[in-house]
């Protein structure tokens, strides 16, 4: 019975890192950035504004940060959920999708009590909202390019 527990107790902590390292390399290796100018630009998205106000000032505001990216996140999804030629999801945006939500929670949790995982949570929330803008991009342009 315990080692039932323990081996299920393992197996859920690698199952976790192995997501969390696997939405963190999809981040980095995001091929480029060539879309966002034009998504930011159209749909009016805040996530490199706030990207820039992450690093620039350390003791930001992040609820009002947090809220922008809430906005973005959902005109994106929309975007994606409702744009012709899209297609359906792909397992990566699946797995950041889960990811951003999961960070949206962490957020709420470490907010008043651990101040630098609640940034870095959002941080990493303005990475998942900028390759999204960034995929939606691409994929319109080449929609664009076919016609």
């Amino acid at each position: 019975m315990i080692a039932s527990i323990l081996i299920i107790g393992i197996s859920a902590v690698l199952l976790v890192y192995w997501f969390r390292y696997t939405c963190l390399l999809v981040l980095q290796t995001q091929t480029s950035e060539g879309y966002v100018k034009q998504m930011v630009a159209a749909n009016r998205l805040s996530f490199v504004s706030v990207r820039q106000a992450l690093s620039a000032d350390s003791d930001v505001a992040l609820d009002p940060l947090r809220r922008a990216l809430e906005n973005d996140y959902r005109i994106l999804t929309f975007l994606l959920n409702h744009a012709a030629g899209v297609g359906s999801a792909s397992i990566e945006d699946r797995m950041l999708l889960l990811d951003y939500k999961m960070m949206r929670l962490w957020y709420q949790l470490t907010r008043h009590v651990f101040p630098p995982q609640a940034r870095k949570a959002v941080v990493e929330m303005a990475g998942i909202v900028g390759y999204f803008a960034n995929h939606l991009g691409e994929h319109l342009a080449v929609q664009s390019s076919r016609s």
